[in-house]
């Protein structure tokens, strides 16, 4: 993700968490039946289909294949994130903060819940997977820093005499395949390696913990959003049918 474009979904993403709390302190019961309210709705739900165009062209060959020929998948993703964004922004505003039926706060809270998964997968996902590739390459260098300079201190023995052996040097010395079980102490220098390398391969193991809970969230973002479309057809179709009952 592009600096401008973090700091742009991430704005947004933001005041729409905020946006949704703004009942504590206004409703408006009758904005989201008016002509200024439902123009909003209409708008943020049109912005809401268009993330199924990427979906569908991304999943779908068929579809795929027809798309590609007027819009590359990236620039569908683009648009796919920042309709993500804006429509459910517009859906705030429709609501008037007024969350009193069930299909309204159900609708609401999916609609929350789909641009979170939808974050962590965009943003948290991406920035886990750098971090991993990152820390992988550090620990590369680390490791053979930490060959050459055991090396030389097997070479020179008086070198051996600046810190005392510790369970935890020895057990992060021998997890690299590093035996100093005959050596009573260790050069600080070696030390110093020996620990980086162990920090670097706790925080690669963290990383990739997270980004396995992170990849959950595929799964669930597609679920939540067929749950979400599900939801809003139901909406519009409670809108229209009892629309029209008032003005019969």
């Amino acid at each position: 993700m592009k600096e401008h474009e973090r700091t742009v979904i991430g704005g947004g993403f933001l005041l729409l968490l905020l946006g949704w709390l703004g009942f504590l302190v206004h409703s408006s019961p009758r904005f989201a039946g008016s002509a200024l309210g439902s123009a909003f709705g209409i708008a943020g739900a049109v912005l809401m289909l268009f993330p199924l165009v990427y979906t569908l062209a991304k999943r779908i060959p068929a579809v795929q294949n027809r798309t590609k020929k007027y819009v590359s998948l990236q620039s569908l993703m683009t648009l796919h994130v920042y309709t993500g964004i804006l429509g459910p922004l517009l859906a705030i505003i429709h609501t008037g903060h007024k969350y009193e039926s069930w299909l309204g706060i159900t609708l609401t809270a999916t609609m929350l819940l789909v641009v979170v998964s939808g974050f962590v997968l965009r943003y948290m996902l991406q920035y886990v997977s750098h971090e991993i590739k990152d820390k992988l390459l550090l620990l590369q260098t680390a490791r053979g820093d930490l060959d050459s300079a055991w090396g030389v201190l097997e070479n020179s023995p008086d070198e051996a005499n600046s810190l005392s052996k510790s369970r935890l040097l020895v057990a992060g010395l021998e997890s690299v395949g590093i035996d100093i079980s005959t050596s009573r102490e260790a050069a600080a220098d070696v030390t110093r390696l020996a620990e980086s390398v162990a920090d670097l391969e706790y925080a690669i193991r963290t990383h990739e913990f997270f980004k396995r809970w992170f990849s959950r969230a595929l799964v669930i973002h597609i679920v939540l959003s067929l749950l979400f479309y599900l939801l809003l057809g139901l909406h519009i179709w409670a809108g229209i049918y009892f629309g029209l009952r008032w003005f019969s």
